[in-house]
């Protein structure tokens, strides 16, 4: 997902045309930067971005037994020194933050060697770091000289336009459920690219960092909608295009080496999308429409007199015909009368109040659900 050279400057000579129609769902093949310049204005919703760490590794590495370890000394990771890298990383997120839509996002992955450099350059052009994520690796490359620690995780920031652009997309109840209802923290445990996964061109590496399928699944589970265009600066070997695809979402891929072209195309072509009905995800509460208590009553689901307890029966109102309730001698909205038999400050009656029905208590959100569903 990554090239460049070993000095960067900037792009010369006459540029392309721009593109009349937005090229989803291709590979581009060109200088990043150049590229970018060519799409329309915001035009994309994300950006997923894995640079060249410019790891500054010196000389082959080697493990105790003497075999050579295959690490990452490609041509497009070496930079001359730190300005060149500082200046190529601003040009490449200038570029990209032109072409992000005002309530798009962009994730940046990097190491310790790139992530603190592109983190400033960040924030001088002015984006709003939103999260950094940690991905820590079940199974990191270990520490074959034994003289620091082992390098476990890589860092994510996931970042809006800026300060002010805050209406993003962040499906924050799907990564709920998809956490076995427990909110989704920012240390995300998942293996490295192995096995079966990784991909091979005579029995090599077809590309020294391909990232896993879970982890862009993650990305893109929690920060587009399916539909969304996708760009990927540093398409490599076309994790983001796979996921993306399948997902039920169109990329843009910017690659210069014609090698992984061909090993992205080849992978592309294997994806089979998910079905309309398996890409439903669990929606935003506020993104729901809203249905008033009074809705219930007058449709007849809840009708005046019903009987409305708490989930330990410790607590007893009756339904009005306008839709309050009367607990003794509180009375008011659902919950209103919830907060005041507690004690609380504030209360949601949709989860406080159960109604009785053949299998016992339900809660009356699960009625407003019902409700919801019918009128969708």
């Amino acid at each position: 997902m990554k090239r460049m050279n070993a000095s960067y400057s900037p792009p010369e000579g006459l540029q392309e045309e721009p593109f009349k129609i937005l090229p989803r769902d291709q590979i581009l093949q060109g200088d990043c930067i150049q590229m970018m310049n060519r799409l329309p204005e915001k035009s994309v919703d994300v950006i997923f971005a894995d640079p060249p760490y410019n790891l500054q590794l010196k000389g082959d590495l080697h493990r105790p037994d003497n075999s050579h370890v295959d690490a990452v000394n490609d041509q497009w990771d070496h930079f001359d020194n730190f300005k060149s890298y500082d200046d190529f990383s601003r040009a490449w997120l200038a570029a990209a933050r032109r072409v992000l839509k005002d309530n798009g996002t962009l994730w940046v992955i990097g190491s310790y060697h790139n992530i603190y450099r592109v983190g400033a350059t960040l924030q001088d052009l002015d984006y709003w770091v939103l999260n950094d994520i940690v991905w820590r690796k079940t199974n990191p490359m270990p520490n074959f000289r034994g003289k620091r620690f082992t390098n476990a995780h890589e860092t994510l920031l996931w970042c809006s336009k800026g300060e002010k652009f805050n209406k993003y997309t962040f499906n924050y109840e799907a990564m709920k459920a998809f956490n076995d209802d427990v909110q989704m923290r920012s240390d995300w445990l998942l293996p490295i690219c192995s096995g079966k996964e990784r991909l091979k061109v005579n029995g090599h590496k077809g590309h020294s960092t391909q990232k896993p399928e879970s982890l862009l699944y993650r990305v893109l589970l929690s920060s587009t909608n399916k539909g969304d265009v996708i760009l990927d600066p540093f398409f490599g070997s076309g994790t983001t295009g796979a996921v993306a695809k399948r997902l039920g979402r169109h990329y843009i891929g910017i690659e210069r080496e014609t090698k992984y072209i061909a090993l992205a195309t080849d992978r592309l072509k294997m994806v089979e999308p998910l079905t309309d009905a398996d890409l439903e995800i669990t929606p935003a509460k506020r993104s729901l429409p809203r249905i008033p208590f009074g809705t219930l009553i007058e449709r007849g689901i809840i009708k005046p007199g019903t009987t409305l307890y708490d989930l330990h029966s410790r607590h007893i109102a009756r339904v009005r015909a306008d839709g309050t309730l009367i607990c003794a001698d509180k009375t008011g909205s659902i919950h209103q009368v919830g907060a005041k038999v507690q004690g609380a400050p504030s209360c949601n009656g949709w989860t406080f109040w159960h109604m009785k029905m053949k299998d016992g208590l339900v809660p009356i959100d699960e009625l407003r659900q019902q409700v919801r569903k019918d009128l969708h």
